[in-house]
């Protein structure tokens, strides 16, 4: 069909025209997208623009919303206020205690282990406590962080400070057994801390460094939650001041964990 519409034909060499097609939209000659209208006789100047593709079906919404995902475990080592609750026992054959961050959620626990049958009956029949040897694992998250080692003791207490592994970090020794307790923080056989019992009865300790500077303190009075969170005796507050390295800062975290569990076991002699 030439562009005035006339169909034209040629057969054994003669032309033959052909009527002009019926009014209607058809292809725009001039190839451009879209259709123009035939009145019969012309193309007129009405233009169909063609329709745009169709929008892809939306993708089906999921029917559970995939997780989140999960940040590090928090660590015991990177908090400044440790909340240190000893959990309520009928009989108290074995310690256990949790540890809670500033916020009052749980981050840790400090956990006896290895007490065999006979140990437990005489934690309940005697108050020989102080003679035994007591095994405690200090756990985050993860698992366990610190193991702590109580040796049977008669008059100065004695705390072995390892990994899980195994490996030593170093110990908790009693200094003195008359006036205000103290404890040594030592480490590949140097003190790098100690621990000062200002005032064991009102739960007022000063952890200091080599150089006798504070760097942790426990004690009970903290205003960061409501005071009914220390409504009993067994509970009490770890400050660490700031981010302390390593041997001291596993030493301190020991020390401060422990304080009632492994260090005074006898209330006799710790006035």
């Amino acid at each position: 069909m030439r562009e005035d519409g006339v169909a034209t034909s040629s057969r054994y060499g003669a032309a033959v025209t052909q009527p002009p097609p019926p009014p209607g939209w058809y292809p725009d000659p001039s190839g451009t997208p879209g259709t123009r209208w035939w009145d019969g006789q012309g193309w007129t100047e009405h233009v169909q623009q063609a329709a745009p593709p169709a929008p892809p079906p939306p993708a089906p919404a999921p029917t559970q919303a995939p997780p989140l995902p999960q940040g590090p475990a928090p660590s015991l080592y990177e908090q400044p206020v440790l909340l240190v609750n000893q959990k309520t026992k009928l009989i108290e054959l074995t310690n256990e205690y949790a540890v809670l961050d500033g916020n009052g959620q749980q981050i840790g626990a400090v956990v006896q282990v290895g007490q065999s049958a006979a140990k437990k009956a005489v934690r309940l029949f005697t108050s020989f406590d102080q003679f035994l040897t007591h095994r405690l694992e200090v756990r985050d998250a993860r698992g366990p962080v610190l193991v702590l080692t109580r040796p049977a003791k008669f008059m100065k207490s004695r705390v072995v400070v390892e990994r899980p592994d195994g490996a030593p970090l170093g110990e908790i020794v009693q200094a003195n057994v008359f006036g205000r307790i103290r404890f040594d923080l030592v480490a590949g056989g140097q003190v790098v801390g100690a621990i000062q019992a200002e005032n064991w009865r009102a739960w007022d300790f000063a952890i200091t460094d080599a150089a006798g500077t504070e760097v942790a303190r426990i004690t009970k009075k903290w205003e960061g939650l409501a005071r009914t969170m220390f409504t009993t005796a067994d509970r009490y507050v770890v400050l660490v001041h700031y981010r302390l390295p390593e041997p001291l800062a596993s030493m301190v975290i020991a020390s401060a964990l422990t304080v009632d569990t492994a260090l005074k076991q006898d209330d006799r002699g710790f006035n």
